[in-house]
């Protein structure tokens, strides 16, 4: 691993320790536009208090970097524990590293992505999927009808491993031959290695459940995808609702809702979601041309 990833690393991961106080996706962005503007040290000396002065911050917040940057023991020994789980980590700067993500999120896009499986399919074209927990039987057979297409037309599906539409989608697309990126906001080391699925965690590969990692890891499952297929939505609440909003309102990717009929559907037709059928889904590249169209008349 090369030094400026495991800058990274060290910047934007908890390595295990709750205690520790990585930089917010905001502070890091901050600091990698700052860093570009700054002259580099001499190859023989390393990054001083100084320099981060000279590029704004606080005594107090250069010292908390510079203190964040020093701990390449506890790095070490975190990668090491990673490997013998089959975690590996893709930082930004990482040729694997999406580039979608990259392009579409820019700086926002997460520092460090941890990985269990292929990490080839990182950068394999997808389509992406989202949906309520508890869902009604017609929406379940719309997410399974994704997975299905997904696969039978050489995409991979991304989706976030949750119960209901998620994993309705994902295990269509697995039986149907189909390759499956599960960005999980639960422990990624406790995920079993399975062939053609490769697990991925915005955080470290040891950090629990939160509600705040479910809503966080959103924004990566609806940049990653051509298109952002939503199965299900609740009015106004719950993460498929705020992922939707936030991707139409930011212009991540093309977002297809579920003709269901729901108050939720017909809010997000508002916001420029495009309501589809389940017969509609035999050709995602037509459904890209025809919403490409829409906005060429």
């Amino acid at each position: 691993m090369i030094l400026r990833e495991k800058g990274f690393l060290l910047l934007c991961s908890h390595l295990g320790d709750p205690e520790r106080r990585p930089l917010t996706g905001p502070q890091l962005r901050m600091l990698a536009q700052r860093a570009r503007t700054m002259d580099r040290p001499e190859a023989d000396r390393e990054l001083e208090t100084g320099d981060l002065i000279r590029l704004g911050y606080s005594r107090a917040m250069a010292e908390r970097i510079l203190q964040l940057l020093s701990q390449e023991d506890v790095l070490d020994r975190y990668l090491t524990r990673g490997r013998k789980l089959g975690c590996i980590p893709v930082t930004r700067i990482s040729e694997a590293y999406p580039q979608l993500l990259r392009r579409r999120l820019g700086l926002d896009s997460p520092g460090c992505l941890w990985t269990k499986g292929d990490i080839s399919l990182l950068n394999t074209p997808a389509v992406a999927l989202v949906g309520s927990r508890e869902l009604r039987e017609e929406n379940r057979r719309f997410a399974e009808a994704v997975g299905f297409q997904a696969a039978r037309q050489g995409l991979t599906l991304v989706s976030g491993n949750a119960r209901g539409a998620d994993r309705a989608a994902q295990n269509a697309c697995l039986r149907a031959g189909g390759r499956v990126i599960s960005i999980v906001a639960d422990e990624l080391a406790r995920h079993c290695a399975q062939e053609r699925i490769l697990y991925v965690s915005e955080d470290g590969f040891d950090d629990g459940f939160s509600a705040q990692r479910a809503i966080s890891r959103n924004r990566c499952i609806h940049a990653m995808g051509r298109m952002v297929f939503v199965a299900q939505a609740d009015l106004e609440k719950g993460g498929t609702w705020d992922g939707s909003v936030k991707n139409l309102k930011n212009g991540l990717s093309t977002v297809a809702c579920f003709r269901d009929g729901s108050e939720a559907a017909a809010a997000l037709e508002q916001r420029g979601a495009w309501l589809i059928g389940t017969e509609e889904l035999a050709d995602f590249s037509q459904l890209s041309e025809q919403t490409e169209s829409l906005f060429d008349r």
